[in-house]
């Protein structure tokens, strides 16, 4: 669970990626930013390209990583941004990503996800697809690259939630819905809970190794992940109703802030297991509130040590038997 010191900084959710940066140095540095050929991990990956990072974009779809390489080299100046194929649903193609990578690792930022599939899919290995992508396979990821964190010394894995966490915990017993009825947003929730946890076991399980991980919502953001949700149609709504609870909708360099916060910034070093947004950590919440525009804190269940080691053992087992 948190501490009493709960973090402030001094950004907030007006902040942009690149203003988090702006004074920071990150050259001799290495990252990887999944997911980052659009959206919020295209604008983390910039943000800490333009710090002096080499960056490597991990993706799907290598034309669009390429355009989004050349492009982020062109807004910034750094010639250090790389391109690499990573299919997070497929163990052969993170297993191949893993096994390619050589030297030190500071900063992995598991970015990529999927949102709300309107109807049950289960992976090559058998497991919920929105768990396996935003869970799994990332949890696979990181443990490929564990030793080339370690070696970084102090290296940073930054896990991207969503407040989407508040409407499920990990169901340990039905994870796959095989016995309940399948929610597209019981099972997205369940995967965003899921990425809290990581965080907080990765850092009691590889804090010896100078790693630390931390978790992060980063706002209401109009980007590809929408698509089988209602898309351009979805997002109109949701300004909408942000609107009304007085908030709003942030630009992607503004939804990239809090991932790049986690992964640079000096007074998070050796801190981990915590769960932020708006650049700040957030605060537990008991109860959510149905119908909010803006839907705001972390879940206990999310930041439970128990829960952590319980997740980390069952991905455990399954990432041997071939999970994603």
């Amino acid at each position: 669970m948190q501490s009493a010191s709960r973090i402030n900084t001094p950004f907030n959710e007006l902040s942009t990626a690149a203003e988090v940066v702006r004074d920071l140095d990150l050259h001799g540095k290495r990252a990887i930013v999944t997911g980052a050929a659009s959206g919020i991990g295209l604008e983390t990956a910039r943000a800490l390209a333009l710090a002096g990072a080499e960056v490597t974009l991990a993706v799907r779809n290598l034309a669009a990583g390429n355009a989004a390489a050349a492009d982020i080299i062109k807004t910034t100046g750094n010639s250090r941004v790389h391109v690499e194929q990573l299919e997070l649903l497929e163990r052969a193609s993170i297993d191949a990503f893993t096994a390619r990578w050589r030297g030190a690792l500071h900063i992995l930022v598991n970015n990529a996800g999927v949102m709300a599939l309107p109807e049950l899919q289960l992976s090559p290995a058998g497991h919920e697809v929105q768990f396996a992508t935003n869970h799994l396979g990332h949890f696979a990821l990181s443990c490929g690259l564990r030793a080339a964190l370690a070696s970084a010394g102090g290296a940073r894995i930054v896990s991207v939630s969503s407040s989407g966490h508040l409407l499920s915990p990990v169901v340990f017993d039905d994870i796959d819905f095989a016995f309940r009825d399948y929610n597209p947003w019981s099972a997205y929730g369940q995967s965003k809970t899921a990425n809290v946890l990581f965080a907080v076991s990765v850092t009691s399980q590889w804090s010896a190794d100078g790693i630390t991980a931390n978790a992060l919502m980063p706002g209401g953001i109009a980007t590809n992940l929408q698509r089988h949700v209602g898309g351009a149609a979805y997002m109109a709504a949701a300004e909408e109703r942000f609107r009304n609870a007085g908030s709003r909708l942030k630009t992607p360099q503004q939804g990239a802030a809090t991932s790049v916060l986690l992964a640079t910034w000096p007074e998070l070093e050796g801190i981990g297991g915590r769960y932020f947004e708006d650049c700040n950590e957030a605060d537990v919440v008991f109860r959510r509130t149905p119908g909010a525009g803006a839907i705001r804190g972390v879940a206990p269940y999310a930041l439970d040590p128990a829960n952590a080691k319980r997740l980390y053992e069952l991905s455990e087992q399954m990432c041997a038997k071939g999970a994603p």
